[in-house]
């Protein structure tokens, strides 16, 4: 697999300037809705979203310089894997008293629909149409563009 780019960090990049500014406006309408601690738990929601996208671009990212069969497994076993993060980390913070799993998982849910609504919109944009899949191998495509 070769690449003039890294179409999942340039993805990536653009996701995380809306991170704060989503993080605020959940954490504002929990605290209206309920308290602090539902506020809370729903920005914590947003980062948990947010976090969980970056360590998925920074693991397809690396995959992809292996082999399409490394990235196929980073796609595959990286979702099993965040996803239980996630519950892990729900869990953890379920025995804090302030926390509240239903604003954190009515705040996860949408944020995660509306991330991925976003990343295609950018790829059906144009991001990620420099990627280049060798059926040879990363190492034989590689010496053979060199020639």
């Amino acid at each position: 697999m070769t690449r003039n780019a890294e179409p999942e960090r340039a993805i990536i990049r653009r996701v995380i300037p809306f991170a704060p500014p989503a993080a605020l406006v959940a954490l504002l309408v929990g605290w209206l809705a309920a308290s602090w601690g539902t506020g809370w738990s729903a920005a914590l929601g947003i980062v948990v979203v947010v976090g969980n996208a970056a360590a998925n671009a920074l693991l397809l990212s690396r995959a992809a310089r292996i082999s399409l069969t490394a990235y196929s497994a980073a796609v595959m076993g990286g979702f099993v894997l965040r996803l239980g993060v996630i519950v892990a980390i729900m869990f953890a913070l379920n025995r804090l008293n302030w926390f509240s799993p239903l604003a954190f998982g009515l705040t996860v849910m949408p944020a995660t629909i509306l991330l991925l609504a976003y990343e295609m919109k950018l790829v059906a944009g144009g991001l990620g149409q420099e990627l280049h899949i060798s059926s040879q191998g990363p190492r034989r495509a590689s010496r053979e563009a060199a020639k």
